[in-house]
């Protein structure tokens, strides 16, 4: 059983849903002034996640070159500005990248990564906090346009 390949293909499936979330989200939603969470600010967090916890040690951890800091946190940044959804496209092409070049070379055995978890399971918590998010954004889609996504069971390369 290859597990670096089964990780990034779970990976690359979480990452080609929110990329269908993030298309298919209108204007009207993407920076709604009635969320608390903004769906481009929860897209973000997600992604800004997966980045983190692809890359440890955390005292190496490295930010994608176009990161704010504290905009990965809830709540949104007050300044009122925001990301635009080519730019969160962009991060996501760089998050799937990362995760086919980092994850096979991952030390999947190394114990405590973040808090309790090893490196092994900080992957799949990255992977049920994707798809949380996921969830939450379909379901905004859902109710307020009637959006749908895709099903991606796993992707292979």
């Amino acid at each position: 059983m290859d597990i670096p390949a089964i990780l990034i293909s779970q990976y690359l499936a979480s990452l080609e849903m929110l990329k269908q979330t993030i298309i298919a989200c209108p204007e009207s939603v993407w920076n709604a002034p009635e969320d608390t969470n903004k769906f481009w600010h929860t897209a973000y967090h997600a992604l800004y996640f997966i980045d983190e916890y692809l890359q440890y040690p955390p005292q190496e951890i490295t930010p994608w070159s176009k990161h704010r800091p504290g905009w990965e946190d809830f709540p949104a940044p007050p300044d009122g500005e925001y990301h635009a959804k080519a730019t969160l496209l962009e991060y996501l092409a760089y998050c799937q990248q990362q995760v086919k070049q980092v994850l096979p070379g991952m030390d999947l055995a190394a114990p405590e990564a973040h808090g309790p978890l090893s490196v092994f399971e900080l992957q799949i918590y990255s992977i049920r906090h994707t798809m949380q998010h996921v969830g939450e954004l379909l379901e905004r889609l859902g109710s307020r346009t009637g959006a749908q996504i895709d099903w991606v069971g796993s992707i292979r390369d």
